[in-house]
């Protein structure tokens, strides 16, 4: 097989690898912004004796907006874990003091809190133009504040107003789509998810007064939870890089590059091996090559230090042959990069044959 059709075949087989969504594998940051609805609150709050409270009150926000951001570690495998730091705001935006409806409302709810987070993505390998699509879910427990400031309502039925927070356990489901950049930017992911978090219930301090203009004291409770919609960023630092594709020549020139293959965890030459090595040692001559660069590579099996070691040796035993084959030893120098040049990107632990290589390389 000469040189221009072992690149072409090289680059064929590496296209359905590339278009696929890798794992996340290692670390990664992400953050997300959008919008926050939560549900209303109803309530007879409980009395404390220094008074008698207006009955039922009934909380309504708007439309808030919701912000998170994490850091965590991608298994390799589809499995992430995360620490989540997480805010929401919404503003009140109606209400009912004593059973009848509220005509003055006002004050803003805040929660921020901290997470924990598991997920699993669903490595589907659906694609579209060059975007890795991978859907994921998730769920997590954590801590969340909630800060009541100047919540407040008056009408018919008397007044109320809640100027308190309370920190209570929290827990969320989310279900998401991240859409991989890995084509043009290694690691980078816009995400679309949706999120439901709920609290255990806030216990607040409330005043107000009654429809009869009585001063009244109390605790408010009620249910909390959000419904979030968010658009957002991810990166992970250790995102396999695409291996470059060399552009098309002009014309016909005679072969500069030749490829060697190892089998796994050898460095020791083929029969094709030395056949290919021949052809490299006599295209040298032939087009009076200056210098002849030869790199060693490995796949992602293994640790970092072991695989630079192994792609040193399989070198060395290219520059063996060359000279073997009437090439001086001087006009060859030899590098190792073990797996950080991947022919074929692949996640960590997985045995690529086009990546246990060496590239000669006449110039």
């Amino acid at each position: 097989m000469s040189l221009k059709k072992a690149l072409l075949a090289a680059t064929v087989l590496s296209l359905p690898v590339a278009a696929q969504a890798q794992p996340v594998s290692g670390l990664y940051v992400g953050a997300g912004v959008g919008a926050n609805y939560r549900d209303n609150n109803s309530e007879n709050p409980v009395l404390r004796p220094s008074g008698t409270l207006v009955g039922n009150t009934t909380i309504k926000s708007d439309w808030g907006y919701a912000t998170v951001g994490s850091i965590g570690w991608g298994f390799g495998n589809g499995i992430r874990a995360e620490l989540e730091l997480n805010y929401r705001n919404n503003a009140i935006s109606s209400g009912t003091v004593g059973g009848r409806g509220a005509t003055s409302t006002g004050g803003t709810i805040h929660q921020y809190g901290v997470m924990g987070n598991a997920f699993y993505d669903l490595n589907l390998g659906l694609n579209v133009a060059g975007v890795g699509i991978t859907p994921y879910l998730g769920a997590g427990i954590g801590y969340v504040m909630n800060d009541w400031r100047n919540v407040r309502g008056s009408g018919p039925g008397g007044s109320v107003r809640i100027d308190d927070k309370s920190g209570n356990f929290a827990y969320q489901g989310i279900a998401g789509v991240a859409f991989g950049l890995g084509s043009a930017v290694p690691g980078l992911s816009l995400t679309v998810e949706y999120r439901f978090l709920g609290t255990l219930e806030p216990e607040l301090g409330i005043s107000g007064t009654s429809a009869t203009g009585g001063r009244v004291v109390g605790d408010y409770s009620g249910t909390n939870y959000n419904h979030s919609i968010l658009a957002g960023v991810r990166y992970a630092f250790n995102a396999p890089r695409p291996a470059p594709v060399a552009a098309p020549a002009a014309a016909p020139a005679p072969a500069r590059t030749f490829l060697v293959f190892f089998d796994w965890d050898r460095a020791d030459l083929t029969d094709r091996a030395r056949q290919i090595i021949a052809e490299a040692a006599t295209n040298a001559r032939t087009v009076r090559s200056t210098r002849i660069e030869v790199s060693g590579h490995a796949d992602r099996t293994g640790s970092a230090s072991y695989n630079q070691r192994l792609s040193v040796r399989r070198g060395e035993a290219v520059a063996a042959e060359l000279v073997r084959r009437g090439i001086a030893r001087n006009e060859i120098t030899v590098q190792g990069f073990g797996f950080d040049r991947p022919l074929v990107p692949t996640a960590m632990g997985v045995r690529e044959p086009q990546n246990r290589r060496v590239e000669i390389v006449l110039r």
